[in-house]
Protein backbone atom coordinates (compact mmCIF):
# COMPACT_ATOMS: atom_id res chain seq x y z
CA UNK A 1 0.00 0.00 0.00
CA UNK A 2 0.99 3.48 -1.05
CA UNK A 3 0.66 6.28 2.17
CA UNK A 4 0.67 9.53 0.97
CA UNK A 5 2.22 11.99 3.69
CA UNK A 6 0.10 14.86 4.53
CA UNK A 7 1.00 18.53 4.44
CA UNK A 8 2.32 20.47 7.56
CA UNK A 9 -1.09 21.78 9.40
CA UNK A 10 -0.30 23.54 12.31
CA UNK A 11 -4.18 24.76 13.19
CA UNK A 12 -4.18 22.25 16.16
CA UNK A 13 -1.17 23.84 17.56
CA UNK A 14 -2.80 27.01 17.32
CA UNK A 15 -5.40 25.66 18.76
CA UNK A 16 -3.94 24.42 21.51
CA UNK A 17 -1.50 27.60 22.76
CA UNK A 18 -3.80 29.52 24.86
CA UNK A 19 -2.39 32.43 26.43
CA UNK A 20 -0.49 30.84 28.90
CA UNK A 21 1.59 28.40 26.97
CA UNK A 22 -0.02 24.71 25.20
CA UNK A 23 -2.84 23.21 26.80
CA UNK A 24 -2.36 19.55 28.23
CA UNK A 25 -5.39 17.28 27.03
CA UNK A 26 -8.24 17.69 24.69
CA UNK A 27 -11.28 16.66 24.17
CA UNK A 28 -11.47 15.34 20.60
CA UNK A 29 -9.97 18.74 19.12
CA UNK A 30 -11.32 21.39 21.65
CA UNK A 31 -8.70 22.40 24.33
CA UNK A 32 -9.32 20.78 27.67
CA UNK A 33 -8.47 24.16 29.85
CA UNK A 34 -9.23 22.40 33.18
CA UNK A 35 -6.01 20.33 32.16
CA UNK A 36 -3.53 22.95 32.38
CA UNK A 37 -0.63 23.42 31.26
CA UNK A 38 2.69 20.76 31.54
CA UNK A 39 6.57 21.88 31.53
CA UNK A 40 6.59 18.45 29.13
CA UNK A 41 4.30 19.59 26.37
CA UNK A 42 5.64 23.37 26.04
CA UNK A 43 9.39 22.18 26.00
CA UNK A 44 8.33 19.36 23.12
CA UNK A 45 6.22 22.42 21.77
CA UNK A 46 9.25 24.32 22.19
CA UNK A 47 11.03 22.01 20.23
CA UNK A 48 9.02 21.42 17.20
CA UNK A 49 8.48 25.14 16.50
CA UNK A 50 12.24 25.76 16.16
CA UNK A 51 12.22 22.90 13.83
CA UNK A 52 9.62 24.31 11.70
CA UNK A 53 10.89 28.06 12.16
CA UNK A 54 14.02 26.91 10.75
CA UNK A 55 12.52 25.21 7.54
CA UNK A 56 10.05 28.30 7.01
CA UNK A 57 10.78 31.47 9.10
CA UNK A 58 7.16 32.14 9.49
CA UNK A 59 6.44 35.55 12.06
CA UNK A 60 3.86 33.45 13.68
CA UNK A 61 6.25 30.95 14.50
CA UNK A 62 8.47 33.30 16.59
CA UNK A 63 5.12 34.00 19.19
CA UNK A 64 4.81 30.37 20.04
CA UNK A 65 8.39 30.08 20.56
CA UNK A 66 8.04 32.91 22.94
CA UNK A 67 5.32 32.15 24.70
CA UNK A 68 7.00 28.42 24.70
CA UNK A 69 10.07 29.59 26.05
CA UNK A 70 8.39 32.05 28.52
CA UNK A 71 6.68 29.08 30.25
CA UNK A 72 9.60 27.06 30.29
CA UNK A 73 10.78 30.15 32.24
CA UNK A 74 7.78 30.22 34.80
CA UNK A 75 8.41 26.43 35.22
CA UNK A 76 12.30 27.11 36.99
CA UNK A 77 12.29 27.74 40.39
CA UNK A 78 14.56 30.02 42.40
CA UNK A 79 17.28 27.21 42.83
CA UNK A 80 17.19 26.35 39.18
CA UNK A 81 14.84 22.95 39.07
CA UNK A 82 11.67 22.77 37.30
CA UNK A 83 8.31 21.88 38.33
CA UNK A 84 5.99 20.79 35.72
CA UNK A 85 2.29 21.14 36.01
CA UNK A 86 0.45 24.18 36.41
CA UNK A 87 -3.20 25.08 36.31
CA UNK A 88 -4.97 27.41 34.30
CA UNK A 89 -4.24 30.46 36.45
CA UNK A 90 -0.87 29.81 36.65
CA UNK A 91 -0.46 28.10 39.82
CA UNK A 92 1.90 25.05 40.34
CA UNK A 93 -0.30 22.37 41.44
CA UNK A 94 -0.01 19.11 44.04
CA UNK A 95 0.64 17.36 41.29
CA UNK A 96 4.47 18.14 41.25
CA UNK A 97 4.75 16.81 44.84
CA UNK A 98 3.25 13.48 44.13
CA UNK A 99 5.35 12.69 40.73
CA UNK A 100 9.29 11.69 40.03
CA UNK A 101 9.99 15.45 38.06
CA UNK A 102 13.02 14.08 36.83
CA UNK A 103 12.05 13.59 32.84
CA UNK A 104 10.90 16.37 32.58
CA UNK A 105 13.73 18.39 34.14
CA UNK A 106 15.60 16.86 31.38
CA UNK A 107 13.25 17.74 28.57
CA UNK A 108 13.66 21.17 29.37
CA UNK A 109 17.20 21.31 29.20
CA UNK A 110 16.78 19.84 25.57
CA UNK A 111 14.61 22.34 24.95
CA UNK A 112 16.61 25.27 25.89
CA UNK A 113 19.57 23.71 24.24
CA UNK A 114 17.88 23.84 20.72
CA UNK A 115 17.23 27.47 21.13
CA UNK A 116 20.87 28.03 21.65
CA UNK A 117 21.61 25.91 18.70
CA UNK A 118 19.84 27.98 16.36
CA UNK A 119 20.88 31.06 17.61
CA UNK A 120 21.68 32.52 14.23
CA UNK A 121 18.06 32.54 13.00
CA UNK A 122 16.13 33.43 16.10
CA UNK A 123 16.10 37.46 17.85
CA UNK A 124 18.44 37.83 20.38
CA UNK A 125 15.82 38.32 23.51
CA UNK A 126 15.02 34.40 22.81
CA UNK A 127 18.51 33.05 22.41
CA UNK A 128 19.50 35.15 25.62
CA UNK A 129 16.51 33.73 28.12
CA UNK A 130 17.50 30.30 27.37
CA UNK A 131 20.72 30.75 27.67
CA UNK A 132 20.34 32.06 31.02
CA UNK A 133 17.63 29.76 31.93
CA UNK A 134 20.09 26.84 30.41
CA UNK A 135 23.16 28.24 32.98
CA UNK A 136 20.61 28.11 35.70
CA UNK A 137 19.35 24.57 34.91
CA UNK A 138 22.92 22.98 33.91
CA UNK A 139 24.07 23.28 37.50
CA UNK A 140 21.22 20.38 38.65
CA UNK A 141 22.60 18.23 35.31
CA UNK A 142 24.23 15.46 37.71
CA UNK A 143 21.47 15.24 40.42
CA UNK A 144 19.48 12.82 38.33
CA UNK A 145 20.11 9.62 37.75
CA UNK A 146 16.66 8.49 35.41
CA UNK A 147 17.88 7.29 31.87
CA UNK A 148 16.13 9.76 29.89
CA UNK A 149 16.66 12.63 31.94
CA UNK A 150 20.30 11.96 31.43
CA UNK A 151 19.65 11.40 27.72
CA UNK A 152 17.97 14.62 27.34
CA UNK A 153 20.21 16.06 29.15
CA UNK A 154 23.03 15.11 27.14
CA UNK A 155 20.79 16.32 24.17
CA UNK A 156 20.62 19.98 25.42
CA UNK A 157 23.82 20.02 26.54
CA UNK A 158 25.32 19.14 23.31
CA UNK A 159 24.50 22.30 21.71
CA UNK A 160 25.99 24.41 24.20
CA UNK A 161 29.79 25.70 24.02
CA UNK A 162 32.37 25.22 26.80
CA UNK A 163 34.02 22.71 28.41
CA UNK A 164 32.13 22.51 31.94
CA UNK A 165 28.95 21.45 29.17
CA UNK A 166 31.50 18.77 27.93
CA UNK A 167 32.31 17.75 31.23
CA UNK A 168 28.51 16.89 32.38
CA UNK A 169 27.84 15.31 28.73
CA UNK A 170 30.87 12.98 29.64
CA UNK A 171 29.67 12.07 33.09
CA UNK A 172 25.81 11.45 32.30
CA UNK A 173 27.64 8.88 29.10
CA UNK A 174 29.71 7.20 31.46
CA UNK A 175 26.30 6.42 33.53
CA UNK A 176 24.94 5.14 30.97
CA UNK A 177 27.50 3.47 29.67
CA UNK A 178 27.80 1.44 32.99
CA UNK A 179 24.59 0.94 32.91
CA UNK A 180 24.49 -0.57 29.52
CA UNK A 181 27.59 -2.74 30.78
CA UNK A 182 26.03 -3.99 33.80
CA UNK A 183 22.47 -5.28 32.21
CA UNK A 184 23.33 -6.45 28.63
CA UNK A 185 23.70 -9.89 28.13
CA UNK A 186 24.50 -11.35 24.64
CA UNK A 187 20.53 -11.66 24.03
CA UNK A 188 19.45 -8.07 25.82
CA UNK A 189 21.94 -4.80 24.65
CA UNK A 190 19.82 -2.47 26.88
CA UNK A 191 20.54 -0.05 29.64
CA UNK A 192 17.89 -1.28 31.59
CA UNK A 193 16.37 -4.98 32.41
CA UNK A 194 13.14 -3.48 30.83
CA UNK A 195 11.90 -1.35 28.13
CA UNK A 196 9.29 0.90 29.07
CA UNK A 197 8.68 4.03 26.78
CA UNK A 198 10.49 6.80 24.95
CA UNK A 199 13.95 4.22 24.17
CA UNK A 200 15.05 5.50 21.11
CA UNK A 201 16.37 8.31 22.59
CA UNK A 202 18.83 6.59 25.04
CA UNK A 203 20.74 5.03 22.51
CA UNK A 204 20.57 8.77 20.43
CA UNK A 205 21.95 10.38 23.33
CA UNK A 206 25.01 7.95 23.11
CA UNK A 207 25.72 8.83 19.57
CA UNK A 208 25.37 12.68 20.94
CA UNK A 209 27.93 12.03 23.60
CA UNK A 210 30.35 10.26 20.77
CA UNK A 211 30.18 13.64 18.40
CA UNK A 212 30.68 15.88 21.71
CA UNK A 213 33.32 13.87 22.91
CA UNK A 214 34.91 11.75 20.36
CA UNK A 215 34.71 8.93 23.22
CA UNK A 216 33.95 5.14 20.82
CA UNK A 217 32.82 3.52 23.81
CA UNK A 218 29.71 5.86 23.24
CA UNK A 219 28.92 4.78 19.77
CA UNK A 220 29.49 1.49 20.10
CA UNK A 221 26.71 1.51 22.47
CA UNK A 222 24.94 3.52 20.70
CA UNK A 223 24.95 1.48 17.70
CA UNK A 224 24.40 -2.15 19.48
CA UNK A 225 21.28 -0.79 21.81
CA UNK A 226 19.43 1.34 19.08
CA UNK A 227 19.85 -1.90 16.54
CA UNK A 228 19.05 -4.10 19.33
CA UNK A 229 15.68 -1.51 20.16
CA UNK A 230 14.71 -1.62 16.35
CA UNK A 231 14.86 -5.69 16.29
CA UNK A 232 12.49 -5.46 18.92
CA UNK A 233 9.89 -2.87 17.45
CA UNK A 234 10.09 -3.48 13.66
CA UNK A 235 8.50 -7.13 12.54
CA UNK A 236 7.67 -7.45 9.09
CA UNK A 237 8.25 -3.74 7.63
CA UNK A 238 5.86 -2.70 10.45
CA UNK A 239 6.67 -0.70 13.73
CA UNK A 240 5.18 -1.90 16.75
CA UNK A 241 6.35 0.50 19.36
CA UNK A 242 6.84 -1.15 23.08
CA UNK A 243 3.42 -0.85 24.81
CA UNK A 244 2.59 0.61 27.67
CA UNK A 245 0.26 -2.25 28.54
CA UNK A 246 3.41 -4.70 28.91
CA UNK A 247 7.19 -3.13 29.07
CA UNK A 248 9.61 -5.27 27.25
CA UNK A 249 11.53 -7.55 30.44
CA UNK A 250 14.83 -9.31 29.92
CA UNK A 251 14.36 -12.77 30.37
CA UNK A 252 10.76 -13.05 29.56
CA UNK A 253 9.04 -13.95 25.90
CA UNK A 254 8.16 -10.74 24.41
CA UNK A 255 4.28 -9.53 25.08
CA UNK A 256 1.93 -10.16 22.67
CA UNK A 257 0.24 -7.18 23.77
CA UNK A 258 -1.63 -5.29 21.04
CA UNK A 259 -2.56 -1.26 21.76
CA UNK A 260 -0.77 0.73 24.10
CA UNK A 261 1.30 2.28 21.93
CA UNK A 262 1.80 5.87 21.93
CA UNK A 263 2.88 9.04 19.14
CA UNK A 264 5.47 10.16 21.28
CA UNK A 265 7.53 6.42 21.31
CA UNK A 266 7.26 6.65 16.95
CA UNK A 267 8.36 10.34 17.11
CA UNK A 268 11.42 9.43 18.89
CA UNK A 269 12.08 6.39 16.98
CA UNK A 270 12.30 8.97 13.68
CA UNK A 271 14.41 11.56 15.37
CA UNK A 272 16.81 8.93 16.45
CA UNK A 273 16.61 6.77 12.79
CA UNK A 274 17.21 10.34 11.27
CA UNK A 275 20.01 10.97 13.25
CA UNK A 276 21.25 7.23 12.98
CA UNK A 277 21.43 7.66 9.28
CA UNK A 278 22.57 11.20 9.10
CA UNK A 279 25.78 10.18 10.86
CA UNK A 280 26.46 6.67 9.11
CA UNK A 281 24.29 7.00 5.51
CA UNK A 282 22.94 2.92 6.23
CA UNK A 283 20.59 2.28 4.32
CA UNK A 284 18.37 0.56 6.18
CA UNK A 285 18.09 3.53 9.14
CA UNK A 286 16.54 5.15 5.86
CA UNK A 287 14.32 3.07 5.11
CA UNK A 288 12.84 2.24 8.46
CA UNK A 289 12.44 6.07 9.21
CA UNK A 290 9.69 5.73 6.16
CA UNK A 291 8.17 2.66 7.48
CA UNK A 292 8.44 4.10 11.19
CA UNK A 293 6.39 7.25 10.42
CA UNK A 294 3.48 5.65 7.83
CA UNK A 295 2.40 4.01 11.34
CA UNK A 296 0.57 7.60 11.92
CA UNK A 297 -1.08 6.79 8.70
CA UNK A 298 -2.33 3.03 8.80
CA UNK A 299 0.76 1.12 8.82
CA UNK A 300 0.05 -0.03 12.41
CA UNK A 301 -2.14 -3.20 13.73
CA UNK A 302 -5.39 -1.95 13.40
CA UNK A 303 -4.60 -0.32 9.77
CA UNK A 304 -6.42 3.33 11.11
CA UNK A 305 -5.07 6.68 10.61
CA UNK A 306 -3.42 8.26 13.74
CA UNK A 307 -3.19 11.92 12.69
CA UNK A 308 -5.88 13.97 11.55
CA UNK A 309 -5.58 15.82 8.35
CA UNK A 310 -8.61 17.77 9.20
CA UNK A 311 -7.69 19.36 12.71
CA UNK A 312 -4.44 19.05 12.47
CA UNK A 313 -4.02 17.22 15.77
CA UNK A 314 -2.77 13.51 16.28
CA UNK A 315 -4.94 10.73 18.43
CA UNK A 316 -3.39 10.22 21.67
CA UNK A 317 -2.87 6.51 21.25
CA UNK A 318 -3.42 3.81 19.22
CA UNK A 319 -5.28 0.57 21.33
CA UNK A 320 -5.78 -3.34 21.02
CA UNK A 321 -8.81 -2.50 18.51
CA UNK A 322 -9.80 1.20 18.40
CA UNK A 323 -7.96 4.86 18.49
CA UNK A 324 -8.08 7.18 21.26
CA UNK A 325 -9.54 10.00 19.22
CA UNK A 326 -8.72 12.69 21.76
CA UNK A 327 -6.05 14.65 20.07
CA UNK A 328 -3.46 16.26 23.07
CA UNK A 329 -0.75 18.25 23.49
CA UNK A 330 2.25 15.08 23.43
CA UNK A 331 -0.05 13.30 20.53
CA UNK A 332 -0.03 16.26 18.38
CA UNK A 333 3.25 17.61 19.08
CA UNK A 334 5.08 14.48 18.69
CA UNK A 335 3.35 14.17 15.09
CA UNK A 336 4.74 17.39 14.29
CA UNK A 337 8.29 16.72 15.22
CA UNK A 338 8.48 13.62 13.37
CA UNK A 339 6.46 15.10 10.78
CA UNK A 340 9.35 17.62 9.93
CA UNK A 341 11.67 15.64 9.99
CA UNK A 342 10.38 13.78 7.04
CA UNK A 343 10.68 17.12 4.85
CA UNK A 344 14.32 15.32 4.07
CA UNK A 345 12.96 12.28 3.04
CA UNK A 346 9.14 13.37 1.05
CA UNK A 347 10.37 11.40 -1.72
CA UNK A 348 11.95 8.16 -0.95
CA UNK A 349 10.02 5.08 -1.45
CA UNK A 350 9.93 2.22 0.93
CA UNK A 351 11.50 -0.87 -0.41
Amino acid sequence: MIYSIPTINLDHIFRMSEERGFVQFADISTPDLSSGYALDDNARALIAMLHHYRLYETYEDLGLIQKYLDFIGHCMQEDGTFLNYVDIYGNFTIQNQQENLEDANGRAVWALGEVVGMANLLPERIVKLAIELMERASKHALVYFSTRSMAFTIKGLSFMKGKNYKAIIQVLADRLAAMFEHESTADWQWYESYMTYGNSVIPEAMLIAYEATGDSRYSDIAYQSFDFLLSKIIVDNEVHVISNKGWSQRGQPATKTRGGEQPIDVAYTIIALDRFYKFTRDEQYKRNIRIVFEWFLGRNHIRQIVYNPVTGGCFDGLEEHTININQGAESTISYLMARLKMEDYMNEPVR
